[in-house]
């Protein structure tokens, strides 16, 4: 798969695990065990897309 491709998916899951975050979230606060394993989720796309960046 091309950079930019990879890229875009990636920004993709990156925006949709943010949402899912931010929304679990509101429903349950933020140390709530689903938002951290959202939040850990989030961690490993950013360190994807950083991968890529770099």
């Amino acid at each position: 798969m091309k950079i930019v491709l990879k890229k875009k998916v990636l920004s993709m899951r990156i925006q949709s695990q943010r949402k899912m975050m931010y929304m679990k979230a509101e429903q349950f606060g933020y140390t709530h065990p689903e938002v951290v394993a959202h939040s850990q989720a989030l961690d490993v796309l950013l360190n994807r897309y950083q991968g890529i960046v770099s």
